[in-house]
């Protein structure tokens, strides 16, 4: 680069003599590569053909929630006529696959699940001999899509990738919104979004969503270790086979329920309540996406709170009707995606409305027959009013305002004692509201014990090592809080439990109301009622 003296400011010009090395250098470079001279626009090659006649002999790979949902989806969908496997929960092996094929610049989700996929894909051509192409011709993934100011809207094309660096290109990854009811050649598609099949996946999303809730529930009181573990197995194995077969899932959900009451629980234990929220994924997974907090916190003694998916469904479905209500204030109809123009927004409104009871009604449906009691899901209206000075209700990614007010509601409701909010590292829109927008919530609320933690794949020793001292904080609130019920009541804990012994809150279905925020305290106050 030269410096022109004529200019009365610094100015750079190039240097000719520069830019022709440069050039030919890339036109050397470009034919040792066999790229083309000319660049040309990147296009995806995009593989979704499915028909129906290839249902038969296709089977769906899917992964992506909980160890529970994934079961009871793959069986549902098992019932109404498809070919289903479930991938295994991702692990630290998927997390090398996926950081072996998949960009350096993704977030910790999408190198377990990419990885976690490919890593299948990888054991059933090399351990088991399936030939690629009959992988490519009788196996499809199907996965969720999504845009917004997240990478969650480049996973897909980070699979493919993927798959492509693997030896799989071509392989079928399809999204819901990609297939429509018809192929393009007018053939009838494989996979048919219809009624029958989103039936199929809500079954299996909230029976998952109601028994993980009375695992974790009941898991930290048990009196013989191990013993929720044998009944939530029982449970979903009954489960699954209802769904397959098309049977009454309510008379399973009601088997399931006597199932899990028997087990022994002592509920007088001064457990910490410790709610996970965050971003999604990083919530919800059992494995070692999220260094397995869930059990981990239960062995250091902790009652772990989870956000179910049900939650994140009323979620979206505010979304629609804040959003709709919004479009309804401009001069014009828009006529975007979304839009109302050519549309009633009323009918809209009132569709939402109905969706979103209809939602409700099923999951508490479910819950009731299988003994969930007490379990009472968010007002989403509530949440958006709690979290409207800390955070703009318009602005989207993630869960948006909802971590932020359901965060606020859980101090100021007395509903634990400590929140933890997962997100991978460098997440956009949970790293920007946990460790931005939390810190004025936790100095607004200094009661509240929070703790924000990235995950990237590695650094567990460091990641539990600062669970544990925040818990430690939680679990001396939880010990001071049944002392001091002890300490009113004028009981002994020997005294209180057997108060307890004889009475309906000693089994393992029945949830005390809520009067404190530890289990042993609302337990002990509802027997001596």
């Amino acid at each position: 680069m030269l410096f022109d003296e004529n200019q009365s400011d610094p100015v750079y010009t190039a240097d000719p003599d520069i830019e022709r090395q440069l050039a030919a250098f890339a036109a050397e470079e470009a034919a040792r590569l066999g790229v083309a001279a000319d660049p040309v626009q990147y296009r995806e090659s995009v593989s979704t053909r499915f028909t129906r006649k290839q249902r038969d002999t296709t089977t769906l790979l899917i992964s992506g929630l909980t160890v529970a949902q994934d079961y009871f989806v793959q069986h549902a969908l098992m019932g109404v006529g498809y070919k289903v496997q479930m991938l295994d929960c991702p692990d630290n092996a998927a997390l090398q696959v996926g950081k072996e094929y998949g960009n350096r610049g993704q977030c910790n989700p999408t190198w377990f699940t990419v990885g976690n996929l490919v890593k299948h894909l990888i054991h059933l051509r090399d351990k088991e001999g399936v030939p690629t192409a009959d992988i490519l011709e009788k196996y499809v993934y199907m996965t969720a899509g999504a845009c917004g100011p997240c990478r969650f809207g480049t996973y897909v094309t980070e699979y493919r990738k993927a798959l492509r660096d693997a030896g799989f290109d071509g392989f079928r990854v399809m999204l819901f919104q990609q297939q429509g009811l018809k192929q393009a050649t007018g053939e009838p598609v494989g996979l048919e979004l219809n009624a029958t099949f989103f039936y199929a996946l809500v079954k299996g999303f909230f029976a998952g969503d109601v028994i993980n809730l009375l695992g974790y529930r009941i898991r930290p009181y048990e009196t013989v270790p191990g013993s929720t573990d044998a009944a939530l197995h029982e449970s979903k194995e009954l489960i699954a086979r209802t769904l397959a077969e098309q049977r009454n899932l309510l008379v399973a959900l009601r088997r399931a329920g006597q199932i899990l009451g028997a087990v022994e629980v002592d509920r007088l234990q001064p457990k910490p309540k410790v709610a996970i929220i965050g971003e999604f994924w990083a919530m919800t997974t059992e494995g070692d996406g999220n260094y397995k907090l869930q059990r981990f916190l239960e062995k250091e003694g902790a009652e772990v709170e989870i956000q179910p998916m049900v939650a994140w469904l009323l979620f979206t479905l505010w979304e629609q009707r804040h959003d709709t209500r919004e479009r309804m204030l401009l001069r014009e109809d828009d006529d975007g995606r979304k839009g109302l123009k050519g549309k009633d927004a009323w009918k809209k409104l009132v569709g939402l409305r109905a969706g979103e009871l209809a939602m409700r009604g099923f999951f508490q449906t479910l819950a009731n027959a299988a003994g969930l009691g007490g379990y009472k899901l968010p007002d989403m209206d509530e949440v958006a009013e709690l979290a409207k000075d800390h955070y703009d209700r318009n602005v989207r990614g993630g869960e948006g305002h909802m971590e932020v007010g359901k965060v606020i509601k859980m101090v100021k409701k007395k509903q634990v004692h400590m929140v933890l909010s997962v997100k991978p590292f460098g997440c956009m829109p949970s790293g920007g509201v946990s460790d931005g927008v939390q810190s004025l919530v936790t100095a607004r609320y200094p009661e509240l014990i929070f703790l924000p933690i990235e995950t990237s794949g590695d650094g567990e020793v460091n990641i539990h090592s600062r669970v544990q001292m925040m818990l430690f904080r939680a679990r001396q609130r939880a010990r001071e809080e049944l002392d001091g019920v002890l300490a009113e009541q004028g009981l002994s804990l020997e005294e209180a439990k057997s108060k307890v012994k004889g009475t309906r809150w000693a089994k393992a279905l029945p949830h005390a109301p809520h009067r404190g925020i530890g289990t042993a305290v609302n337990t002990l106050l509802a027997a001596l009622a």
